[in-house]
């Protein structure tokens, strides 16, 4: 039994656009097309207008096909660009800030110097 059922929303990525339709990856066994019908009510010219590659949107799963692993949605009564707000987390800044990096940056680049001079005792030969 699938987890996709007609008539659900889910989020998807949008992994490709063509002139007729969008494609999209719902998890890593189901992917779906958006056909350029399934976008827009009114009269779609350019269908990236209205998605980027690589977007997280909402889409309503029109059918399923198990065998496949194919879903055919739709985007044209959904807000499909509504995304939940994600809380940020503030950065508390340490009070050693830089001070580790500029302790070890000399020693990083003595060791990498070296390295250089000396390339035998490398792997690469």
């Amino acid at each position: 039994m699938t987890k996709y059922k007609k008539g659900k929303i889910i989020r998807g990525t949008v992994t490709g656009i063509e002139s007729y339709g969008v494609f999209v990856s719902c998890d890593e066994y189901y992917s779906g097309l958006i056909h350029i019908s399934e976008i827009s009510h009114g009269f779609v010219k350019n269908v990236a207008d209205y998605v980027n590659i690589g977007d997280v949107i909402n889409v309503e799963i029109l059918d399923v096909d198990e065998s496949l692993g194919q879903l055919k949605l739709s985007i044209k009564n959904i807000d499909y660009k509504k995304h939940k707000a994600t809380r940020r987390r503030k950065i508390v800044e340490t009070s050693l800030g830089f001070s580790t990096l500029a302790y070890h940056l000399p020693i990083w680049v003595e060791e990498g110097v070296k390295k250089i001079k000396n390339p035998a005792n490398t792997i690469d030969k």
